[in-house]
């Protein structure tokens, strides 16, 4: 099977989607994403990898539909063969973490304490781990460093809290403990894992499923065997300058959101993208072609990277801060979108006695009506107006926006796609898969 890719590469999250090169019309096969990370090849290779394995998810699931399996039935054994899927995953990446930990630990003059201590939590972290994967758990982020991550710190505390194993000896030190995490999951981030391909992960995920569909595991050896060629790929983002391409290969991020969103909803016309860094409100014609845009200066303010700031500063998820925010009372009017600034503010407003939820719907409103801003100077709101980029998941700030939308431009229709973080991966395939099909240059004689 042939394939085009296209890679984002943001300033918090990479994302890649694999397209069908043979389709007539683009068909997405594949979506991966991980966090961005100092090494940009290796970011780039886990997204297309994750993206890759999502392309094999999906000829399983072509073959069990050959095979007379009803669509339900289908949706069904993906997901759950998905979750046991990614605790494979995790579990070869804890190992490596064990591994680096172990070896950091060995080379230092570690206390007593500490080292015993460090063989509690990575005991823990495996013995727990399966706990994060079972139907229906509420995982703080699908990335390996913010799951195992927040596994560490809750032990680590709970360990150096008071002295270690109830004894009244000073006991490990917390510091030491994290300082040894942060140095082996960078080592771990930038190093692929053995252990976590389709191949590798799939077979075992099959084998732990209560009672798999009939032709599931024949299925998985079907989607094994297709294989898969890239022909073109296109890099786009907040990083494209640090991407592993080509020059020709790399195109704007202003017109890959604007393509892809134009795609996701072909009757676009204006289109609004909050990332981790930058915001962007684009307008585009019938074809998906820019005609102006207006982005954010280089602060973050207002953008994904602030709300982050935030819901460290509450020790949430991020996640966690849409729902939140949905259940104020009286909102917090906050004048400032400061990311350097988050953390006093809030501190600032939580001692006033203002409540969270009261607090979170005051900062959303405020990042939205910079948004406003930028798209007020673009052009304006038309009709249809799509919201893409991490925060268009948030429901506080769709709420947010949608209010100040209806107020400053009526009712215009409003596209949020639940893939909405892969828009300008998606634009950047399609670039791809363009550029694929142009005709070869005729040689000179």
């Amino acid at each position: 099977m042939r394939y085009t890719v296209g890679i984002d590469l943001g300033s918090t999250t990479t994302k890649a989607v694999v397209l069908d090169a043979d389709a007539e019309e683009p068909r997405v096969l594949g979506r991966g994403i991980t966090n961005s990370r100092s090494n940009y090849d290796v970011a780039c290779d886990v997204a297309l990898s994750d993206a890759l394995i999502n392309t094999r998810f999906s000829l399983v699931a072509r073959e069990l539909e050959r095979s007379g399996v009803g669509a339900d039935r289908c949706e069904k054994e993906l997901a759950e063969l998905g979750l046991h899927f990614r605790e494979q995953q995790y579990r070869a990446h804890l190992a490596e973490l064990d591994r680096v930990i172990r070896r950091l630990v060995a080379a230092q003059a570690t206390g007593s304490d500490e080292v015993a201590a460090m063989e509690t939590i990575l005991g823990t972290l495996e013995a727990d781990a399966g706990d994060l994967f079972v139907p229906g758990a509420r995982r703080k982020s699908d990335f390996f460093r913010d799951l195992v991550g927040s596994q560490f710190m809750r032990k680590a505390e709970e360990l150096t809290r008071g002295g270690h194993c109830g004894t009244e000896a000073k006991g490990p030190s917390f510091d030491v403990l994290v300082g040894f995490f942060d140095k082996a999951i960078l080592d771990v981030e930038n190093t692929p894992s053995a252990g976590t391909t389709f191949e590798d992960c799939s077979h075992a995920a099959v084998g732990l499923m209560q009672e798999p569909v009939p032709g599931l595991r024949e299925a998985v050896v079907e989607a094994l065997k297709t294989p898969l060629e890239k022909v073109a790929s296109v890099g786009t983002g907040y990083g494209r300058a640090r991407l592993p391409f080509d020059e020709a290969q790399i195109r704007s991020e202003i017109l890959c959101h604007g393509l892809g969103a134009h795609t996701m909803f072909p009757g676009t016309r204006t289109v609004l993208d909050i990332g981790g860094q930058d915001t962007k409100a684009i307008q585009v014609d019938a074809a998906g072609i820019v005609t102006s845009f207006q982005m954010n200066d280089r602060c973050a303010a207002g953008c994904g990277r602030y709300l982050g700031y935030i819901a460290d500063e509450m020790n949430l998820g991020l996640h966690e801060l849409g729902p939140l925010a949905s259940q104020a009372k009286r909102p917090v009017r906050i004048n400032s979108t400061c990311t350097v600034f988050a953390g006093a503010e809030l501190r600032e407003r939580l001692s006033l006695g203002e409540k969270r939820e009261d607090i979170l719907a005051g900062l959303h409103r405020a990042i939205i009506l910079r948004a406003m801003s930028l798209l007020a100077r673009s052009g304006g709101v038309k009709n249809e107006f799509t919201f893409t980029g991490g925060v268009a998941n948030n429901k506080a700030a769709v709420s947010a926006l949608e209010v100040l939308v209806s107020e400053n431009y009526g009712e215009v229709t409003m596209n949020i796609s639940p893939d909405s973080i892969y828009t300008g991966a998606l634009g950047a395939g399609i670039f791809a898969l363009r550029d694929s099909r142009k005709p070869l240059p005729t040689p000179v004689a």
